[in-house]
């Protein structure tokens, strides 16, 4: 079976289609494949976007902005377009999405992060809707078939049971082993 290939495109590829690109990266593992360019790429990332997807535990400081190129586009299965507008290429027998969403260049962190947790949640329903299982639905998986917690459902309970303001910094889990009790070395 091949594996889903997805490009997202923006005008300068330092901001949304970068921040896509971590996330369905981050999610598909080696599922799916994507990609990501600008029609007038910028000479670096949004450090603003470098900073909210940090905060989710993405890095994306190893990609750099770049061009589209027609043989990318043309290997493509999916599309993406944030904002390119006619500059956005379209060839016959492509899947195309338009995603509308605000622009981060220029903005403060505080308001990337609603830009950046929309572009999750929509990578989330296109990796559903072309059958790629994410990372974290194979933890409830496991869960479900071993009847053990694994060690990222059982953080995500504790961290949801904790009250909001003690910082998450403060947190320290323990390596305990589920099954026999015994510390881990």
């Amino acid at each position: 079976m091949t594996r889903p290939t997805v490009l997202f495109l923006c005008t300068h590829n330092a901001g949304r289609s970068q921040t896509a690109l971590g996330f369905f990266t981050h999610l598909a593992g080696d599922q799916a494949v994507a990609c990501s360019g600008g029609s007038e790429p910028a000479a670096q990332i949004n450090p603003a976007a470098v900073a909210a997807m940090a905060e989710k535990g993405i890095d994306i400081t190893t990609e750099h902005p770049e061009p589209w190129t027609d043989e990318v586009v043309r290997a493509a299965d999916v599309v993406v377009t944030m904002g390119c507008g006619d500059t956005c290429p379209v060839y016959p027998g492509r899947r195309y999405e338009e995603w509308v969403l605000p622009d981060p260049a220029g903005h403060a962190l505080e308001a990337v992060r609603p830009i950046r947790d929309e572009i999750e949640q929509r990578v989330r329903r296109l990796l559903t809707q072309l059958g790629v299982t994410t990372a974290g639905a194979n933890a409830a998986a496991d869960e479900l078939t071993t009847g053990r917690p694994t060690m990222q459902s059982a953080t995500d309970r504790y961290h949801r049971s904790r009250p909001r303001s003690v910082p998450r910094a403060d947190i320290r889990l323990s390596t305990t082993h589920w099954d026999a009790g015994i510390p881990r070395n």
